[in-house]
């Protein structure tokens, strides 16, 4: 088994996730507002959240990275979670970043992806980083341009349209 890095930063632990995170990760996917433009928009059920929880630890181990589950250092509180995403047929190496309704608005979604994505570039060795973003997601898009990406161009996900941000090593 692959062994999840944790990150750290000022405010935020980036670490795997366990088990005992499902409470907390039912309850932020179960807000219409935080899965708003999220694929179909549909909220999470409890079971929907465990089997994405595993998911996500599976991503690790066959890619050998994946999402972190974010926990506020402070508190010991989840708040979302952050990293990466590739699954099978996705069109590129994805950054994203998403949190409780309660987190919004303080800096932290730029916080641990920024640190994210300093390790997609010196750990990782990738050459180039995108997020997939709602066209809609004007909070997620002053994210993506705080990190420095840069509107490359759009796509479709799973039926629906997403902007494609992305940066590349050194820019």
């Amino acid at each position: 088994m692959i062994e999840t890095p944790t990150l750290s930063t000022e405010r935020l632990l980036l670490r795997p996730f366990r088990n005992a995170d499902l409470e907390e990760y039912a309850k932020i996917f179960s807000d219409p507002e935080v899965v708003r433009f999220l694929g179909d928009g549909k909220t999470l059920s409890r079971a929907d959240a465990w089997r994405q929880m595993a998911v996500i630890l599976g991503h690790w181990e066959l890619r050998g990275y994946g999402m972190w589950a974010v926990e506020e250092k402070q508190s010991g509180a989840l708040m979302g979670r952050i990293g990466f995403w590739q699954p099978e047929g996705w069109p590129d190496f994805e950054l994203g970043w998403t949190l409780g309704r309660e987190q919004w608005g303080k800096g932290y979604a730029t916080e641990g992806a920024r640190a994210a994505l300093r390790f997609a570039f010196e750990e990782l060795d990738r050459e180039h980083v995108v997020s997939l973003i709602h066209p809609e997601n004007r909070a997620s898009i002053r994210v993506a341009e705080r990190l420095g990406e840069r509107l490359e161009g759009q796509t479709e996900i799973l039926g629906h349209p997403v902007l494609i941000y992305g940066i590349h090593r050194g820019a």
